[in-house]
């Protein structure tokens, strides 16, 4: 149930958190399983987020194990359909535990369900392609020799910026990779994930933007949208309100978590799902505090006053680092 509230909030928020979001291939939104997104992963849980967000079937994302080491939290990640990976570094006697994942994603493959798994395994904030772990390749290898007609869809995700606040974010899908499209299935094991490897490897660096850091200009050239002129002059006193509103929520969010996680990789994400999660009771705030001021039914319009105001500063901020 957490996941499906979640998730209808999320669809209504993400125009506010993502400025723009350009997607390739838009009609595979719509795709049923069994399915196995392979995705790059530069920007934390906010890939998982946008993409379960997107997908109109429920999306299962594999997600770092040692989130789940506290019982309480690992009972939250668990309905949000989130799915423990362990990793040497999280502790070699935790690595038997990845088979019940696996087997977990077996039978959502079985139900005709959809899994996330970043193929680089870990994530970093920036713009290119890394090694691909077995991950991928192991779980396609398992579901298919149970006679489970998997896809591998591979997804290359891309952001205007992994400090702002309303990125833009382009998303890119390649091709459908089957089983058939495997031509060493009888080949022992190394040579046959090798294989899937390098087929997703060939897609994903065509999906997957290759930017450096410095180069500010190509960032922008790539990743800037248009503003005309119209639009800034309708849209300039409601940005200007729309600062003005989510400044005292923003701002002192910004200052707790900045000090944390702007040298993890994960700032940006853990912003955007605190700003997502405590969102909801802000707007609570403020309408309670206007039918102080004002009483009737004009504590109504909060609710649509405040995303109206932040979606409207979001489309003419700062669109990237440059």
């Amino acid at each position: 149930m957490l996941y499906y509230i979640l998730k209808i909030i999320s669809r209504l928020y993400i125009k506010i958190y993502c400025r723009n979001i350009r997607i390739h291939l838009k009609e595979l939104l719509q795709t049923n399983g069994p399915v196995l997104l392979a995705c790059n992963h530069p920007n934390s849980f906010l890939d998982a987020i946008i993409l379960e967000t997107l997908f109109k079937q429920p999306v299962y994302s594999l997600a770092r194990g040692d989130a789940f080491n506290n019982k309480r939290i690992a009972a939250i990640l668990t309905s949000l359909k989130m799915l423990p990976v362990y990793r040497e570094r999280e502790g070699t006697e935790n690595l038997q535990l990845n088979y019940t994942t696996f087997d977990a994603c077996i039978n959502i493959f079985k139900n005709r369900g959809i899994v996330l798994i970043f193929s680089e395994a870990l994530c970093v904030n920036e713009w290119h392609l890394r090694p691909l772990k077995k991950g991928t390749a192991r779980l396609a290898v398992t579901a298919w020799q149970q006679g489970i007609p998997l896809k591998i869809l591979p997804v290359g995700i891309n952001y205007s910026s992994f400090r702002l606040f309303g990125k833009n974010v382009q998303i890119n899908f390649g091709s459908f990779i089957h089983q058939k499209d495997i031509e060493n299935t009888g080949s022992e094991n190394g040579k046959l994930l090798n294989e899937i490897n390098q087929l997703l490897q060939q897609q994903l660096l065509q999906l997957v933007y290759k930017i450096d850091h410095n180069d500010k200009q190509y960032q922008a050239r790539i990743f800037n949208e248009p503003v005309s002129r119209i639009k800034k002059t309708v849209l300039l006193v409601p940005a200007a309100i729309g600062c003005l509103l989510h400044f005292p929520i923003y701002y002192p969010l910004q200052k707790i978590i900045a000090p944390k996680t702007m040298d993890t990789g994960h700032y940006d994400s853990v912003l955007n799902g605190a700003l997502l999660l405590v969102y909801p009771f802000y707007q609570l705030l403020l309408a309670v505090l206007t039918n102080m001021i004002t009483g009737g039914y004009w504590w109504i319009t909060v609710f649509f006053v405040t995303p109206f105001t932040a979606w409207s500063y979001v489309q003419l901020k700062k669109q990237t680092d440059s």
